[in-house]
């Protein structure tokens, strides 16, 4: 009887671990697609800024704000593109870093799903010989 009541209690430890690893592969999934998102949008910034670097001093360029295209200065519109770049560049960093420390909680939760798998097996075992 004791080791049916633990067994069942085991049983419910398991499955609260398991929900827990679920939610959190369900975050680093999110994260993989915020990544990736940011991802892209640093590589079109990029090209944008090869394509500035590429421009005369008395070149127009354009920004579009809504509907319009209003006339910005090309020294601003390179700093404005290098601060978004180094803004993006900032955000995968901590993307990565929040994506690290995810992956290692992942990790020993599985080890704790194991453990708990090993002692329920392990009882069952017992109450076999038994």
């Amino acid at each position: 009887m004791a080791s049916s009541a633990a067994t069942r209690d085991l049983q419910r430890d398991l499955e609260s671990k398991a929900n827990d690893l679920r939610k959190l592969q369900k975050d680093i999934a999110k994260n993989h697609e915020i990544r990736k998102k940011y991802t892209v949008q640093l590589g079109e910034n990029e090209l944008v800024l090869k394509e500035l670097d590429l421009l005369s001093e008395d070149a127009n360029v354009y920004k579009l704000i809504g509907p319009v295209l209003v006339k910005q200065d090309l020294a601003e519109a390179n700093a404005n593109v290098r601060k978004r770049i180094e803004y993006i560049s900032a955000e995968l960093k901590r993307l990565d870093a929040t994506l690290q420390d995810m992956e290692d909680k992942q990790n020993s939760k599985k080890e704790g799903i194991m453990k708990v798998q090993q002692k329920i097996q392990a009882l069952q075992a017992g109450k076999a010989k038994a």
